[in-house]
């Protein structure tokens, strides 16, 4: 009897997953179990308060995040049938492209949740005409009140990093697919319903919403393309396929319409239009996110589905994926030289940051993919910090003009103040801070591209990059002169609260880290570029 049950008792264990897996569900259960409580809690017999959301948000990216480490650490597997008649799988897993995007995603998850949300301040009167009336006022931050959809609020923070992390994780591509789409509504809520309420917040959200969608849907016809074409969306098997039984034509169509879907989400020049928008209206978590995690869906794409999969393909559209990169590193670096606005300065210097990462993709070589890989990563960590300070300093002072004159931060914030000195000086691309690698990188790549690189163009593409990075000194400068330095000590407002404080010491430290020691960063990603490249 019990040896007519073995067959059926091994059928069933090789169904179950290895218990290394188990890394994989912690980090993906918590995310989505807290919020589907927080999404329900409104038909609780007792609406929770803000400490018990909190608590829950804050409970759920924290077990996520150990999660995170551990799939990272051991690198566990997670294969299972999920759509058989389609031959689509559960595919989940981490590589060295992947393993710092998922510990990028997992840091500024627990940033981001840890925040506190900003409640608009209550409507001035207008001034006499003779009056003067400081703009400086500060607003209050919801620490100790209830707010009508705060529960709703974190949900969406959680349902973000679960369609990040499910992207990041995915080895089908249509499981990446999913995880690229599972973050658009969550995101569109938090800009229109918590944006900025003195901005079109719905127009911002509109606009980012019917930019994503178009770039998703040119990205599923690229996917569903290469999929007929190599019959399977497994894509350890696309990499290793490199383009075989595509034809070169068919190849450069793939590549183009790829590319073109990833550029939207990136954004690369000139379909960066809608991200200072967006940025300036969305929420501080809510900025933090998009910077350090969305956007790097679009570059991480391009290095998963684009480079390995349809290689001569991206090599013919490469001279002007890298012209547009560049271009878009000066264009936003002037942009940033004029900008009033302070976050949307912040955003505009993102722009020019992706350049660089997409410069060094277009290079075409291991030390242009290492740079590329670096650069992701330390301008999530820079972006997430400057918009800490950024957004926390908008509503402390009502608005994020330039052209207002306020408090010194060196006098009345020195905690705000040093992170902003820390989080510019990186953005410059000094030394021994986690920014300089990647730019540089990139430069030392589009100076000496891949073979089949038209050297000429590349040159002049490195030149160019170069004076971007001038003119990320110079913007710095004016960001540090006007809102840093100074001998103006009122109206004073409230320095770093304790959230934010812990915030910005856990990014400043792996900005630091990351600029001292980016050996770190670059043992994980070696082997997989070389595997890349080399193939």
């Amino acid at each position: 009897m019990i040896d007519s049950l073995r067959p059926a008792g091994r059928q069933v264990l090789e169904l179950v997953p290895d218990l290394g897996a188990a890394w994989v569900v912690l980090a993906l259960a918590p995310l989505l179990v807290g919020a589907v409580t927080l999404l329900t809690a409104g038909r609780w017999p007792t609406a929770p308060g803000h400490t018990a959301i909190r608590a829950v948000s804050v409970g759920a990216a924290v077990v996520s995040s150990l999660g995170v480490a551990g799939t990272a650490l051991h690198r566990p597997g997670v294969e299972l049938p999920w759509i058989p008649s389609l031959g689509v799988w559960l595919r989940l897993g981490v590589d060295g492209l992947s393993t710092p995007l998922v510990l990028l995603t997992s840091v500024v998850g627990v940033v981001a949740v840890l925040l506190h949300l900003h409640v608009p301040p209550p409507p001035r009167p207008a001034p006499l005409e003779d009056e003067d009336v400081a703009a400086t006022s500060p607003i209050p931050l919801v620490r100790s009140i209830d707010v009508p959809g705060l529960a709703t609020y974190h949900a969406c923070l959680l349902l973000v990093l679960l369609g990040a992390l499910v992207a990041f994780l995915a080895g089908d591509a249509i499981l990446f697919f999913v995880g690229f789409e599972l973050v658009l509504v969550p995101m569109w809520v938090l800009v229109a319903r918590y944006g900025d309420p003195g901005s079109d917040r719905e127009g911002a959200a509109a606009r980012f919403l019917m930019v994503t969608v178009v770039g998703s849907t040119l990205m599923l016809v690229g996917l569903l393309g290469v999929a007929t074409a190599t019959g399977t969306s497994d894509l350890t098997r696309w990499a290793e396929l490199r383009g075989e039984g595509i034809a070169p034509g068919t190849q450069a169509a793939l590549a183009a319409v790829l590319l073109l879907g990833l550029a939207l989400k990136v954004p690369v020049f000139p379909l960066h239009t809608w991200l200072p928008w967006v940025h300036a209206t969305a929420p501080t978590a809510g900025s933090v996110l998009l910077a350090a995690v969305l956007l790097k869906l679009g570059t991480y794409g391009i290095v998963r589905l684009v480079v390995p999969v349809v290689p001569d393909g991206f090599a013919l559209w490469a001279p002007l994926l890298g012209g547009l990169g560049v271009t878009g590193v000066i264009w936003a670096g002037l942009a940033c030289l004029v900008e009033t606005d302070l976050k949307r300065l912040i955003a505009w210097s993102s722009i020019a940051h992706l350049g660089f990462v997409v410069l060094a993709l277009a290079a075409g070589t291991e030390t242009g993919l290492q740079a590329a890989l670096f650069g992701n990563v330390a301008h999530g960590l820079v972006a997430a910090l400057l918009f800490v300070v950024v957004g926390g300093l908008k509503h402390r002072w009502g608005s994020a003009r330039l052209s207002v004159a306020r408090a010194a931060l060196r006098e009345g914030t020195p905690r705000l103040g040093a992170a902003l000195v820390l989080g510019m000086a990186a953005s410059m691309g000094l030394p021994g801070l986690a920014g300089f690698w990647g730019e540089i990188g990139a430069v030392y790549a589009a100076w000496a591209p891949a073979a089949d690189r038209p050297e000429g163009w590349f040159r002049l593409y490195a030149a160019l990059a170069a004076v971007g990075g001038a003119l990320s000194v110079a913007y710095g400068v004016r960001v540090l002169r006007e809102v840093w330095s100074g001998d103006r000590a009122e109206p004073r407002v409230p320095d770093a609260v304790r959230t934010e404080r812990l915030a910005l010491r856990l990014l400043g430290a792996l900005v630091v880290l990351l600029g001292v020691l980016p050996v770190l960063l670059l043992a994980v990603t070696a082997p997989a570029v070389e595997a890349v490249i080399g193939r």
